[in-house]
């Protein structure tokens, strides 16, 4: 029995006692499966998360070069908009304001009344003028009814002459007489029109107190105000004024560029251009040289050159400052065309190594790297003749972690 109850207690399992230890290779298989296992997690978080992240850029369109067509800049020069006719409009007699009827902005056509001087003095004058013309034609009409009479006797007298009827003394004075209201009813009749003249005169004078637009423009600044005294003649200052206001006609604004001596040569004239107004600075605006001033300034060392817009619009202004870049002459029809490839921001174009380089974004918002061909300066671009077309987006100022293939963002994109 005891051998029994022995053999019993050797076979139970005893739950409390310790498990036996691995051996020493088992656990380092085991933690190189869980090193795979988080290596390969790691993995497929790049692939799932980090791949996909895109770097914000900003970017911007190439445009075609047309052969032919001038595009670079040979010069580029500032001056200032300038109008070729403008008028300070004065009358042309002295007189009190009585009304001005213009204000700064507004437009006048030719002809237009601007302003009213009070037409007193006129007045008075053409009454006068008017009274002694009335004198010399009743003047002129009791001379010649004079001499009517006078005629009528002498031509009776000299039949009775004939007849011995009346003496030779009385005959001769009756001639004497009638050639002397002849003499007179010429000088009426001098003295009438000499009347006639003045008070045209006169009416010519009255005319003159209103003052009228001598050309369609805008009133560009109003000098005088009701109960002001103008005058052709004055200085200005106190309360004489020379003028009403000053209009400019706004289809005669041209721009006139001070370029250097040393440059002056790269200029001709019917040249083209492409002017940019300070105050709008996207607005490209074509032109063509007019013609170069011929004197310089000694104390600057420059030339004027005259420079005609082919846009007339509200927002040009004399005196405003502008930018010219004179641009290479088109070239005559039927030229030989050759490529004259893209125009490209010179941002978006880098140095890597020997060679310069552009990213452009695909349909897939992912870049390209292309390696360029470069031309000549644009101004702010750069002439591409390999490496892109026309109509694609390259990317500004790229950034050195931008690599070929990797995902981008536009910025504006991203501000959304």
């Amino acid at each position: 029995m005891n051998t029994s109850a022995d053999l019993l207690k050797e076979l139970r399992i005893d739950r409390k006692a310790p498990p036996p230890a691995p051996p020493a290779r088992s656990r380092l298989g085991l933690w190189i499966g869980l090193g795979i296992a988080l290596l390969a997690l790691l993995a497929a978080g790049w692939f799932l998360f980090g791949r996909d992240k895109a770097i914000e850029v900003t970017t911007a369109p190439t445009a075609a070069i047309g052969a032919g067509t001038a595009s670079a800049s040979v010069l580029d020069a500032s001056g200032y908009v300038v109008a070729r006719r403008m008028a300070t409009v004065s009358a042309q007699v002295t007189g009190r304001v009585k009304e001005v009827l213009i204000e700064e902005g507004q437009r006048v056509e030719a002809g237009q009344v601007m302003a009213r001087l009070d037409p007193i003095d006129a007045d008075a004058q053409r009454r006068l003028a008017d009274t002694q013309l009335a004198a010399a034609r009743s003047q002129t009409g009791s001379v010649q009814a004079q001499l009517a009479e006078a005629e009528a006797s002498a031509k009776r007298l000299s039949s009775l002459v004939q007849q011995q009827l009346v003496s030779k003394a009385q005959y001769d004075q009756a001639i004497a007489q009638r050639d002397s209201l002849r003499a007179q009813l010429a000088t009426a009749r001098h003295n009438a029109q000499v009347a006639a003249d003045n008070l045209a005169v006169n009416d010519i004078y009255r005319d003159h107190t209103v003052v009228r637009a001598p050309f369609s423009g805008v009133v560009i600044a109003k000098a005088a105000q009701p109960g002001e005294i103008v005058s052709p003649l004055s200085a200005g200052g106190g309360f004489t004024r020379t003028g009403i206001g000053t209009i400019v006609d706004m289809d005669s604004l041209e721009v006139e560029v001070e370029v250097g001596e040393q440059f002056i040569g790269r200029v001709q004239p019917k040249m083209p251009i492409e002017a940019t107004l300070n105050a709008y600075q996207d607005w490209k605006i074509p032109g063509e040289v007019i013609a170069i001033i011929p004197t310089a300034d000694r104390s600057k060392a420059t030339v004027k050159v005259r420079v005609a817009l082919d846009t007339k619009d509200a927002r040009i202004v004399p005196d405003m400052g502008v930018k010219v870049s004179f641009l290479e002459a088109a070239k005559p029809a039927g030229a030989e065309k050759k490529n004259e490839g893209v125009r490209a921001p010179a941002d978006a174009i880098i140095e890597r190594g020997d060679d310069s380089i552009a990213f452009v974004v695909t349909d897939n918002d992912t870049v390209e790297l292309r390696a360029l061909k470069l031309g000549r300066e644009m101004g702010e671009d750069r002439q591409v003749l390999q490496g892109l077309s026309a109509g694609e987006s390259v990317v500004l100022n790229p950034p050195d972690a931008l690599k070929d293939g990797m995902k981008v963002k536009m910025a504006e994109e991203a501000a959304e």
